[in-house]
Formats: structure tokens, sequence, C-alpha cells
């Protein structure tokens, strides 16, 4: 399993990133999507709201990351009718960590492999961000994680110098940004653009969003 996910990286073209704040968490990515050493999307939009509560990001085969996008919102939705109650972050956490487990280990020609980040408020206020690898492991995160997009090293080096515990959301969306930009600088799979949402106790707000191009300069 472990060659398993090494080898994965070489194949998620992408940076996400989550950062865990004193009254909130920011959630973010790029715009680029690939297939091999192609750019096939310059506005690929990773990081979305899947519902009043919830965003979610991924890495890996972008087919499987939109259709997550389509199946968790209506799972979490007939939940909430059965059980008459909203999940909580960490159900739909667990409710993604069996899909993206289930899917792998069901026989196909074209794995459907895709690490997650995926965070939201609960009703009694708290905030709770949860990664899922793309072997179905999910863990809560308390500082930051990128899980295993190719922007990864990038990404990760940077917020170990820079992320402090108690840290605002307004820091941390510049934090972002910053960790953003330095992966899009170096990984060829991350580019073309920022978005960046903000989860707090007054819901989910979009609070950046950004197009990277490149400037021809005639000297």
């Amino acid at each position: 399993m472990d060659a398993e996910l090494k080898s994965s990286i070489l194949k998620t073209g992408t940076t996400i990133l989550g950062i865990v704040c004193k009254d909130g968490i920011i959630m973010a990515a790029d715009r680029q999507s690939t297939a091999g050493n192609t750019v096939m999307n310059k506005n690929k939009q990773k990081v979305v709201q899947l519902n009043d509560y919830v965003v979610f990001s991924g890495c890996g085969l972008a087919a499987a990351a939109d259709r997550i996008r389509k199946v968790l919102p209506a799972e979490l939705k007939l939940k909430e009718l059965r059980s008459k109650t909203r999940p909580t972050v960490k159900e739909a956490a667990n409710l993604l960590s069996t899909i993206i487990y289930s899917t792998i280990r069901r026989p196909s020609m074209i794995p459907d492999q895709v690490g997650a980040l995926i965070a939201g408020y609960n009703e009694d206020g708290t905030f709770e961000l949860y990664t899922i690898d793309p072997a179905g492991s999910m863990h809560l995160v308390d500082e930051f994680d990128a899980n295993f997009g190719s922007g990864m090293p990038y990404v990760l080096g940077l917020l170990e110098r820079q992320y402090k515990k108690n840290m605002t959301v307004k820091d941390g969306v510049e934090l972002a940004k910053e960790a953003i930009l330095s992966s899009t600088q170096r990984d060829t799979g991350s580019g073309y653009g920022i978005d960046i949402f903000t989860i707090t106790k007054d819901g989910i707000k979009k609070v950046f969003e950004k197009e990277l191009v490149s400037e021809f300069k005639n000297n």
C-alpha cells in the first residue's frame, strides 16, 4: 500500500490545502488539470462547496473527484432525511472515506484513485477539517494538510515554517495564497489560478479567487 500511495503522488497533478485557524478553517486549491504532461484545463475548480455546511477538495483522477461532488451531497441529504438530523462534519468525512475505500477495492481497468480534504461547521458552531488519503484512511487535521497532490512537498515545507497554532482566519487566507503561489512556481502539475474558501461560525464564504497568467516580456 505504501508503494501504491507513493506512485499515486505522481498522478495527482494538483495543489489542495486545508489550514486550521483559531476562528475557522481555510480551504484552497489551484486550477490546473493535467493528463500526463499535458494541461487539459486551466480553470478547474478543485475546491467546492457541496452544501450549506461542507467544503470539499480532491486530488487524483478528475472523474472520480467529480463523481464525489455529485454523490456525497446527495448521500448527506438522504442521511439527513432518514435521521431527521443534519450530519456532522465527522459523519460527512466518514461517508467520504467509505466511498473512496470502496471504489478502489472494486475491480476496474481505471482505478478511481482520489485523495480528499473535507471541512465544515457543525450545528453547535464548531468546525473541523479531515484529510482522507487515496486508500480511504481518514484523519482529523489540527494544523494543516495538503493530502497527496503533486504540490504537497512545496506547500508543507512553507507551512512548517510559517504556520502558527493560534493564527486567525484573516492571516490564514494570506498564508494559503503564499502556499499555493509557491507550489505553482515549482510544481508542473499546479497553476493557472487560486480559489480560497473560509469556514467559520458565520458559515462558508469564497473569499479569494484569482487567475494566474504567464506574461511575455519583450526586452
